[in-house]
């Protein structure tokens, strides 16, 4: 097993670039879009101190820092809905619950079914799941009188041409990603915990770097077999795995971010938004981290990228560290080494988490021909949210 993290591709490291000198220039809240939603928010709500709902005791009023953690999590939200959206479209159940499906791509769909044969389902729920959390965060700032969240404008990425998919402007590119599989390692330490050893590296389970998640045309149907089942090629396979460890690491980014902004959160019921959507988010990634286990060992070269994935498996001879079966939150410390070792999400440290959300998914290679002013305003709303304190 490897301790190293995949190194970035060109592409990777150009997007990296390209939140930094975002952050340089000033965040868009300070100048423009996110800065006008702060001050839009009702002076009512703002000086009483009242709950936003009726209730028969006094509570803290909705905070601006309430209403940037907020709109920061309707992005986050409208992001996730983006990339599972393309997921349903080829891998999901095909039903009147999501709109404009084309009956997806049968062979992705049985490719993913090697890991569950309820992927179709897990994933058309999940999409689900995401389009609820931005749909609702987004009602609840109208409610308040703040601006919602709306990055349609830039929805330009290409994408798949494969049959299923729509053709329609994305804003998350799902072929040519990076998967930090450090999860893995991460949730099994019994001694670590990236709160506590920042500078410490969690080895990988795999390494997925440059590679496509979903089939980017008909082309990624076809190719040799030569592991069963036969009749999907190895090709297509290594792409239904790399989906598989991709669900699991957006979703346990998820699983820390609610918990970590929920911290800084001033209102009861904005808390109680955290705390009851955080806990979903967490449901998700321990679905996937189960489905991932059941990768089989395939090697894979992608004809477009030229990137080569060699997938272990990792059911049998495996270190404990990579044990398919372990997927409880092994206990480890927390909050200090004084304590004993306690099962926990991890990390849910509070500073920079927003930012820390930004990178990583930006690393994965999922903003990979985003705009300069998408990851201005996607990096201003992070900074607002960073920056909001709970009040007394």
């Amino acid at each position: 097993m490897s301790t190293e993290v995949p190194p970035s591709t060109h592409a990777t490291t150009q997007t990296a670039e390209t939140v930094s000198s975002a952050l340089n220039r000033r965040s868009f809240l300070r100048n423009g879009m996110a800065a006008g939603a702060a001050a839009t928010v009702g002076a009512g709500v703002l000086s009483n101190n009242v709950p936003v709902f009726a209730s028969d005791r006094p509570a803290p009023a909705v905070t601006k820092g309430d209403i940037a953690i907020l709109r920061f999590l309707a992005a986050a939200e409208i992001l996730e809905s983006d990339l599972w959206q393309q997921y349903t479209e080829l891998g999901g159940v095909q039903d009147s619950e999501e709109s404009g499906l084309n009956g997806g791509s049968p062979l992705y769909m049985q490719a993913l079914q090697i890991l569950d044969s309820d992927m179709p389902q897990y994933i058309h729920d999940n999409t689900d799941d995401e389009k609820s959390h931005f749909a609702f965060i987004n009602s609840f700032l109208k409610s308040v009188g703040a601006d919602p969240v709306d990055l349609s404008v830039f929805a330009t990425l290409p994408s798949s041409r494969a049959t299923g998919a729509r053709d329609m402007g994305r804003l998350t590119n799902l072929m040519n990603l990076n998967v930090n599989t450090s999860f893995w390692t991460r949730y099994r330490s019994a001694t670590n915990n990236p709160d506590l050893d920042p500078t410490l590296v969690f080895g990988q389970a795999e390494m997925i770097f440059n590679r496509t998640a979903i089939p980017r045309s008909d082309d990624d149907l076809i190719g040799p077999a030569h592991i069963a089942p036969f009749n999907i090629p190895d090709h297509l396979k290594a792409i239904a795995f790399t989906a598989g460890f991709h669900f699991a690491f957006i979703e346990q980014g998820g699983s820390s971010l609610y918990p970590s902004l929920a911290q800084r959160v001033t209102n009861a019921d904005v808390l109680r938004i955290l705390l009851s959507i955080g806990p979903t988010e967490t449901s998700h990634f321990q679905t996937w981290h189960d489905k991932a286990g059941n990768v089989l060992s395939v090697v894979d070269i992608d004809p477009v990228t030229g990137s080569k994935v060699v997938f272990k498996q990792l059911t049998t001879n495996q270190p404990e560290s990579l044990q398919a079966n372990l997927i409880m939150p092994e206990p480890t410390a927390f909050l200090s080494r004084k304590f004993p070792p306690c099962s926990i999400v991890r990390p849910t440290k509070t500073k920079g988490a927003a930012m820390g959300a930004v990178k990583a998914l930006s690393d994965d290679g999922l903003f990979i021909g985003q705009s300069s002013d998408f990851f201005t305003t996607l990096t201003g709303l992070a900074e607002a949210a960073d920056a909001a304190e709970r009040e007394v």
